[in-house]
């Protein structure tokens, strides 16, 4: 029969949990200190510029959740089309970036928000007013490098 030792691994445990207790915290208490975000990060909102869109929906066709809706009209004096509607529905987007890469009159940005949770699914679809730029709504430099140098 083999002498065996207890409580061996009672005090192999306390000797790591002392020494883990002693070090200095590197987490962040995240509700109440803000993390730090990259200046190119992928957020979890769209930002849509109405100026620019011309209505061609190759956001919409990009989208591989097809979380993007566009209608438009023909303007028949300006031979253009009209955006009458924009709608995004966060609830499907899996935050890809492709709509923005294929963007080809930078019509689209990523933003940098990352705390949409909703209560209701219904409140995730985003509309015409609540996509656009805004103070509190910056853009972000992904894809697009003339924003990310500012």
């Amino acid at each position: 029969m083999k002498f065996e030792r207890y409580g061996i691994g009672i005090i192999k445990g306390m000797t790591v949990t002392i020494r883990h207790l002693l070090r200095h915290p590197t987490v962040n208490q995240y509700p109440e200190q803000r993390l730090n975000i990259s200046r190119r990060t992928r957020g979890n909102e769209l930002i849509w510029s109405r100026e620019r869109c011309t209505g061609c929906a190759t956001c919409a066709k990009a989208c591989p959740q097809g979380a993007i809706e566009i209608i438009t009209t023909t303007n028949a004096a300006d031979n253009k089309y009209e955006v009458e509607k924009y709608r995004v529905d966060t609830g499907y987007c899996i935050q890809c970036g492709l709509c923005v890469e294929a963007c080809p009159y930078d019509a689209l940005f990523m933003g940098f928000s990352y705390e949409r949770a909703k209560y209701r699914r219904s409140d995730l679809v985003q509309t015409d007013d609540e996509l656009m730029e805004s103070p509190e709504r910056p853009a972000s430099g992904y894809f697009h490098p003339d924003i990310a140098a500012k």
